[in-house]
């Protein structure tokens, strides 16, 4: 039946077009969505209490920024054939490789423990026992990658990205002023002009834009097959599609912790109390919807990340490694993924250490990080051996290099402000 119906659609130009973006599609959507992980639900939720709908204008902002980035990793992919760790060792060398390696893993490993954190948490306020939980999500996540091929793997990933419906009907729940919610989005309303509001814009940002997405979307191309100038543009448009859908679902995520905690003037500590907090105003369903949102954010991230960094290591040291792998050829890919995610599990687990101080380590390193890759990709993007006819135009190219130094300007201010405090 599904021949017949393929048959059909490839018969005229409209269905061959929608065919050929269905075979593309994957690879950004899911790196755009992942940004919506547990430390991006906690800062949606933290920002929307403070600040209300006001901080909504930095999405439409965002969401331009993480389309022209993304785009830029999905053109490189395709156009090369290559990720973008095996590009910066063959252009800058193997200890400039050695050096992003190491940072990126340091900041990833961060990540993934911000994620195990909230995943943490999260099942303590609904009253399940922590530590064979969270055995249980590490095990589980190794035999989900080991076993389970790209095709397996991507739909699995799509799957659980249709749960973030689940931020949407919580914030349905909430009854918000809908009208200032979506002027909010295209208009600055009631902007805070203080530190606080830009910290917490910065922060939006800095969740939504990471140096591990830049990564992971260019090795999920590469991993998926994609090639080929007649694929080139369909993945570009994706590109933009999962630029769209990830700020659609964090417009829920602040509009509901807006119109609750913003609105009653209830101060929020952490992201996982989202979910507490909304109850007395939203209802048991809201609450806990918001909270196995969280869970399935906190799942999706650390694998992703977890991915992320042995794609990287794969590719900057000459390594097999693909989810189409066995796992006797690409042993190092999947150890150093459990390896990982092992090593967030136990620090977790451990009462003594202070989550709080990694995830601060963990965002200056991610900050100072991203302008580094940032000029990785415009290197490449405007290299005419590399890119051929697919190297950016003027005007894109400008547009590229202003954002790079807002998003520089951007983290350097989150560093230098949590530093010194001011």
């Amino acid at each position: 039946m599904f021949k017949n119906i393929k048959t059909i659609f490839s018969k005229n130009k409209f269905g061959n077009s929608l065919l050929l973006f269905l075979a593309v599609f994957g690879p950004a959507t899911i790196t755009a969505m992942s940004d919506n992980d547990a430390a991006g639900v906690a800062t949606y939720s933290l920002a929307g209490a403070k600040f209300g709908y006001s901080i909504l204008f930095v999405l439409l902002f965002v969401t331009i920024l993480l389309a022209i980035t993304q785009e830029m990793g999905v053109r490189i992919a395709v156009t090369t054939g290559k990720g973008l760790g095996d590009l910066i060792r063959e252009l800058f060398g193997v200890r400039v490789s050695v050096f992003i390696f190491f940072g990126l893993t340091l900041a990833n490993l961060g990540t993934i423990i911000a994620n195990l954190s909230a995943i943490k948490v999260t099942t303590q306020m609904f009253g399940l026992p922590s530590l064979p939980f969270i055995i249980l999500i590490i095990i589980m996540s190794f035999i989900f990658v080991t076993k389970g091929n790209y095709k397996t793997n991507q739909n699995v990933f799509l799957m659980t990205s249709l749960f973030y419906v689940a931020y949407i009907i919580s914030a349905v729940k909430t009854h918000p002023d809908w009208n200032l919610a979506l002027r909010s989005t295209i208009l600055p309303t009631s902007i805070h002009l203080s530190r606080d509001f830009v910290f917490a814009a910065i922060a939006v940002l800095g969740t939504t834009i990471t140096p591990w997405g830049q990564f992971f979307v260019h090795s999920y191309v590469i991993d998926k097959k994609i090639t080929g100038e007649k694929h080139l543009k369909y993945a570009q448009i994706e590109t933009f599609v999962g630029a769209f859908l990830t700020d659609f679902f964090s417009f829920f995520m602040i509009t509901a912790t807006a119109a609750t905690l913003f609105v009653h003037k209830i101060p929020l500590l952490s992201g996982e109390q989202a979910a507490l907090a909304i109850k007395p105003f939203a209802g048991e369903l809201a609450s806990i919807l918001f909270g196995l949102g969280i869970l399935n954010a906190g799942f999706m991230g650390m694998v992703i990340v977890g991915l992320t960094t042995a794609y990287a290591f794969s590719e900057f040291f000459g390594y097999e490694g693909s989810l189409d792998k066995p796992f006797q050829k690409s042993r190092q890919f999947y150890l150093l993924f459990l390896l990982q995610l092992s090593i967030a599990g136990v620090i977790v687990l451990m009462p003594s250490i202070s989550l709080f101080k990694i995830v601060f380590f963990t965002q200056s390193l991610n900050g100072m990080l991203l302008p580094v890759i940032f000029y990785f990709l415009l290197k490449v993007t405007n290299n005419k051996k590399l890119m051929g006819k697919h190297t950016n135009n003027k005007w894109y190219n400008y547009f590229a290099i202003i954002c790079s130094f807002i998003i520089i300007i951007a983290a350097l201010f989150t560093i230098i402000s949590s530093l010194f405090k001011f």
